[in-house]
């Protein structure tokens, strides 16, 4: 039976865990009735997943299923906290109200957008993080080759 490997489109379903067992991205359903993201399809070595799940993948035949550990170096590495700033107040569009967690989008000068998320409110300012939600973190995915395409 043929193996994924460098090059190969697949087709997987996984389950995502943080360190604590609380799963935070599944392909299928997750507990408490959400919805998951449907399989993920991508192609081994495109850098569109992070580096352990795309090394995970590699020399699994369809249908084989296998749980792996991927530490913060191969996954979204290390939260930097030259990431984290801090907005004034005046900076912010009117009326714009955002609230500790909730997700936003910063437009650069160059015109590049970054996923922001917001950490703390205060009358003067509001500081942000730049670092994706799970920097820092060690992850656990549960994988099965659905697929190579």
């Amino acid at each position: 039976m043929a193996k994924a490997a460098e090059g190969n489109k697949v087709r997987v379903s996984y389950t995502g865990r943080l360190e604590d067992g609380t799963i935070f991205d599944a392909s299928e359903g997750c507990a408490g009735g959400e919805n998951g993201s449907g399989p993920l399809e991508f192609t081994i070595g495109d850098g569109s997943v992070i580096l352990g799940f795309n090394g995970a993948v590699v020399g699994m035949t369809p249908g084989e299923e296998k749980t792996v550990f991927i530490p913060v170096d191969q996954a979204y590495g290390d939260h930097r906290e030259e990431l984290v700033a801090d907005l004034e107040r005046k900076n912010i569009p009117k009326g714009m109200m955002p609230m500790p967690g909730e997700q936003l989008e910063i437009a650069l000068e160059e015109g590049n957008i970054i996923p922001v998320t917001v950490l703390h409110v205060t009358p003067a300012k509001i500081t942000l993080d730049a670092n994706h939600p799970l920097a820092g973190k060690d992850l656990t995915f549960h994988i099965r080759l659905d697929a190579l395409l």
